[in-house]
């Protein structure tokens, strides 16, 4: 059966956050607001991945990014914490499991 080129070929949905998993990074967001940590952030949908980026200043690289690659989720966890030189700092299956990386006490910003 021959495709029909009237249609466009198919393409996947980019990767995006669910509801959930938005309202638990904004929360994390807003406490790092509030300890002056964070200043802006953005929010990319991407053909493999999503992702949520923090910055300092919005004229400045992120200083990290929380990632979501559906792809590695029965491999190494779907979740990733990446800093600034794109080191991955913690990756998990869960983004609760991922997020303690930002636990008061267990995590401190060197300049």
């Amino acid at each position: 059966m021959a495709t029909d080129p009237t249609y466009p070929a198919s393409r996947t949905a980019p990767v995006f956050f669910e509801r959930r998993e938005l309202e638990r990074l904004l929360r994390l967001y807003g406490r790092m607001v509030a300890a002056g940590e964070w200043r802006d952030y953005a929010i990319d949908g991407l053909s493999d991945s999503a992702v949520f980026s923090v910055f300092r200043r919005a004229s400045e690289q992120p200083l990290y990014r929380i990632e979501k690659r559906p792809a590695l989720a029965k491999r190494q966890g779907a979740w990733a914490v990446m800093n600034q030189p794109g080191h991955i700092l913690k990756r998990g299956h869960e983004l609760e499991q991922v997020l303690r990386v930002f636990d008061k006490g267990r995590f401190s910003v060197v300049e």
